[in-house]
């Protein structure tokens, strides 16, 4: 299964430490991780991702490859600036925001337009963003919805 982590290129260090931490269980899942393959949230969901053997891809919003963290195993560039946000969320029927700005904003809206599931850690306050307080908690929700929707399946 496929999910997407979203979330500021800046970050404080508890949300870059959250963010790593959730990368851990989503590799520990055998879940593949996608995110925008910048920094902040970014990096360090893939940081952890990489710690435990997790797969990692990042959409880019340039054309440059060099550009992105250096914890992504699939580097997409796409020269699509912040148009790329609608691939990201795209790409899985899941989404993670942790913290963000008005381009988190973006994605989160994309995401709740399409029916995607959002579920948010120190994030935008929305209505239709499942908030959580922690990473185990986001595992498990997770978890509890790929059980009761069948078409939660890697896309």
């Amino acid at each position: 299964m496929n999910v997407v982590v979203i979330g500021g290129s800046n970050c404080s260090k508890k949300n870059y430490n959250i963010a790593k931490d959730l990368g851990n269980l989503i590799a520990q899942e055998g879940w593949t991780l996608i995110c925008g393959g910048g920094f902040g949230v970014m990096e360090a969901v893939c940081k952890g991702a990489k710690e435990k053997g997790g797969l990692t891809v990042g959409i880019l919003p340039g054309y440059r490859a060099e550009d992105a963290n250096s914890y992504l195993d699939v580097k997409i560039p796409t020269g699509l600036g912040y148009a790329r946000n609608i691939v990201v969320v795209r790409s899985s029927e899941i989404v993670i925001a942790i913290d963000g700005k008005e381009g988190t904003l973006s994605e989160i809206a994309f995401a709740l337009n399409e029916k995607k599931y959002v579920i948010g850690i120190n994030t935008w306050d929305i209505k239709g963003v499942i908030k959580v307080k922690t990473v185990h908690q986001a595992i498990a929700k997770i978890r509890k919805l790929k059980k009761q929707k069948i078409s939660l399946t890697e896309l």
